[in-house]
């Protein structure tokens, strides 16, 4: 299981076309619907949120902007 938690940003790891939606795409965690189930906040540079899903863990990779221990 991934480390994710609420309010963390993430990393879309898949396309989701039908979302217009690109691996890669940077968001926020907003809330934890179940186990490794998310709600994710996608927003633009000015804040507006631009799109919001459930997404499961394995479609996400946590972004950590200080050192980790391995």
């Amino acid at each position: 299981m991934k480390n994710i938690n609420a309010l963390d940003v993430v990393a879309l790891l898949v396309d989701i076309p039908e979302r217009g939606l690109v691996a890669g795409q940077v968001g926020t965690a907003v809330e934890i619907l179940d186990d490794e189930v998310f709600e994710v906040e996608f927003c633009d540079n000015n804040g507006k949120t631009y799109d919001s899903l459930a997404l499961h863990a394995d479609r996400l990779m946590p972004l950590y902007y200080s050192p980790v221990a391995a």
